[in-house]
């Protein structure tokens, strides 16, 4: 897009993918918060009671719940094991150049009370997919995001328990496609257009992997999918999604444990601490389409009423523009990639309609 502009109740950005506004300017996500006071969550819940007494309690898990040590899917895990008395399995994906708060909020979850299966798709592979992510697509952990969906599923269906938990559509609650508003489970095919871009099987053609390699980054094939019946789901169709109840939660009852410092380009502490790569993604973000990780926590704590609109815009002139070159070495030696490689890829991402070339790359616009 050649022009930006901003919700006018929260900081979300036109440019954001598949974003709409209505006849005032108010996004999709401010549409959906609104909507959200007066849902009936009963109802919601009901579907989920439902949906939760329908599996096999005879078993030793009822579903699976993907967790990284942060504090969503520790919230949910929390919720299901304590508050709708159902024995979830937690699944982690290890991400690629881990942070060490991540691994010991993993281990701090794990030790307050979870079974739990951590899955280390063979490193190469990881690697060259998310090379390949960051090479073709402006991704730079498309592998790892791939593995959250594909190696989850293949976990579910290895240990036949048909039911999965992630945390929030991020379409609905963050200002996307509301095509699943109204549909609290869905299929893979959901998955693969709007989490993966559709280029799963491009990447994964590129990366040329043996089938062992492939193994955690390909999905079961259709005839193993429809015979274990696997429906996903995610939690924030089930009650008002609120990251920061989340964070409160996870932090009293699952050992959860903020950074000393902040969040790289953000003004929080206590999200996406599992790895470094996440700030390559943020920055990338923000030269593709105007705004990073402060406009996305900025917008939720507006919906949410912690902000004004007016401290939300002073934030993200704060924070959003942070470029992250102390990490550009540490991502050289991971993707294999000479600095000026390196620095050629990320300048072919550039939106330059958004952003002008001089010591580095700096806004042409100033959030309003």
């Amino acid at each position: 897009m050649t022009k930006i502009f901003w919700c006018t109740k929260c900081v979300v950005a036109s440019t954001r993918p598949r974003v709409t506004f209505d006849k005032n300017g108010v996004c999709t996500a401010c549409q959906w918060a609104e909507k959200k006071k007066t849902l009936d969550w009963s109802h919601r819940q009901k579907l989920l009671d439902k949906l939760l007494s329908d599996q096999d309690k005879s078993k030793p898990f009822q579903c699976i719940t993907a967790v990284s040590g942060g504090k969503d899917g520790s919230y949910i895990s929390y919720m299901l094991k304590n508050k709708k008395k159902i024995n979830p399995l937690a699944v982690t994906i290890r991400p690629p150049i881990e942070q060490n708060i991540g691994k010991k909020n993993l281990i701090n979850f794990v030790r307050s009370g979870y079974q739990h299966i951590h899955v280390t798709p063979d490193e190469g592979a990881m690697r060259k997919l998310n090379k390949l992510g960051f090479t073709e697509l402006g991704h730079p952990y498309y592998g790892w995001l791939l593995s959250i969906h594909t190696a989850v599923i293949r976990i579910a269906v290895e240990f036949k328990i048909p039911l999965i938990f992630y945390s929030e559509d991020g379409e609905v609650e963050y200002g996307g496609d509301l095509k699943k508003i109204n549909d609290g489970v869905y299929g893979v095919d959901y998955q693969k257009t709007h989490y993966l871009e559709g280029e799963h099987k491009r990447i994964l053609s590129l990366a040329n992997l043996t089938e062992n390699e492939a193994y955690w980054f390909t999905y079961p094939n259709d005839d193993e999918l429809k015979k274990n019946n696997i429906k996903i789901t995610h939690w924030s169709f089930y009650e008002n999604w609120d990251p920061y109840r989340n964070y409160e939660i996870a932090k009293k009852y699952c050992g959860l444990e903020e950074k000393d410092t902040l969040n790289t380009g953000t003004y929080t502490n206590f999200g996406q601490t599992d790895q470094k790569l996440y700030f390559l993604h943020i920055y990338l973000m923000y030269l593709k389409f105007g705004f990073a990780r402060a406009t996305m926590d900025a917008g939720i704590d507006v919906r949410r009423g912690a902000l004004t609109r007016e401290q939300a815009v002073k934030l993200v002139q704060m924070y959003d523009d942070v470029y992250p070159e102390e990490y550009f070495e540490e991502y050289c030696d991971y993707y294999k990639m000479n600095m000026n490689e390196f620095k050629k890829t990320i300048d072919k991402w550039v939106n330059k309609d958004l952003f002008e070339k001089k010591n580095r790359w700096i806004p042409k616009f100033k959030i309003k």
